[in-house]
């Protein structure tokens, strides 16, 4: 299984799971439901003896940081912990380092590199996502998004994971729901993006529901139709909560920014997003909601905004899988670092 895995993707780089084939995803989910199953037999232990995975974190983690230190470790190797304010790089304001020689010399050292960038460190949408794929464009080693503004493709490998196990490992037909939450973080667009990516690709009827003026990035959303398309499943954008949970196999309820959150200086306007969030209480998953589903499932990648995008009857609640999710970012993770760290 590892092995196949290799051959596939040895030295490709994870910016977005729009990158791979159905087939290559498959093949690392396959092996990070191995992983998990033989978590403590010894069967994984030195698939990475004595190689380091540099970790960089524009933006603080809980979860990111503990689960790829915790797979590199479990792999038999290290991961390094970088921030951008230890090292001397070149900005829009400042003399340094430039993208090109980092990464060249990043090369020499590490057998892969992960980048986290979100949406309060760049001034405008799409900026992280870009500053990545420059370092994949320069780097010899295999890049990884640990988030940007865009994507986040190790959620939604995790996510797809746990719809795997509880849903079952054919997704085809059932219906995933993605819905907005009203809250208090102003979060980007990335997790939601890779979910309905992910959840179209793998067949799957998709319906999002949010206010007018939350649109996500219409890009992303022609990949999602089209994926949807391709598979003869059903994709719809709509203003109906009611319409939006209705047999309903699993729900993601999250917020999200809207696409007006940055002036044209390149200022994130993080308090007026969550003035204008707040504003929708409405917007809430609660069990009156989740009824409406086919026994639906509730699903998150954390951290929750609870009392805000869902309550904590639904989060804490039977068919909530999030801490199932959670974990699954790091077998996911293992996997893809097996696969491409060769």
């Amino acid at each position: 299984m590892l092995e196949r895995c290799r051959e596939m993707l040895s030295g490709r780089d994870l910016l977005t799971t729009h990158d791979w084939t159905r087939e290559e995803l498959t093949a690392v989910l396959e092996l990070a439901e191995d992983m998990q199953k033989e978590r403590w037999s010894g069967k994984y232990f030195d698939v990475l003896k004595n190689r380091t995975f540099f970790m960089f974190f524009y933006n603080p983690s809980v979860r990111t940081r503990q689960s790829f230190e915790c797979a590199a470790t479990e792999l038999g190797g290290h991961a390094q912990f970088l921030e951008p304010k230890s090292m001397r790089l070149k900005t829009a304001k400042t003399a340094g380092e430039t993208i090109e020689d980092a990464a060249r010399v990043m090369s020499r050292y590490a057998a892969g590199l992960g980048i986290r960038m979100l949406e309060d460190k760049v001034a405008a949408y799409g900026e992280g996502y870009k500053m990545i794929k420059e370092y994949a464009d320069w780097a010899d080693i295999p890049v990884s998004s640990m988030a940007d503004d865009r994507f986040h493709p190790f959620q939604g490998l995790a996510d797809t994971m746990g719809m795997r196990k509880h849903i079952g490992k054919d997704l085809k037909g059932k219906k995933a729901t993605l819905v907005w939450g009203h809250g208090a973080l102003a979060r980007s667009w990335c997790s939601v993006q890779e979910y309905i990516l992910m959840s179209s690709l793998y067949g799957m009827d998709v319906t999002i529901a949010n206010p007018e003026g939350y649109d996500l990035d219409p890009e992303v959303i022609g990949w999602a139709k089209a994926n949807c398309a391709a598979n003869g499943q059903e994709f719809k954008v709509t203003h109906d909560q009611k319409e939006a949970y209705e047999g309903s196999n699993i729900v993601y309820s999250r917020n999200w920014m809207s696409p007006n959150a940055y002036t044209p200086d390149g200022e994130f306007l993080k308090a007026q997003e969550v003035e204008k969030a707040l504003a929708y209480p409405q917007w809430i998953c609660d069990e009156e909601k989740m009824k409406l589903t086919d026994n639906g499932l509730y699903i998150h990648p954390m951290p929750i905004d609870r009392g805000h995008e869902v309550t904590d009857e639904v989060a804490s609640g039977p068919r909530s899988i999030c801490v199932d999710v959670a974990e699954n970012r790091l077998h996911v993770q293992k996997a893809v670092m097996a696969a491409t760290m060769k």
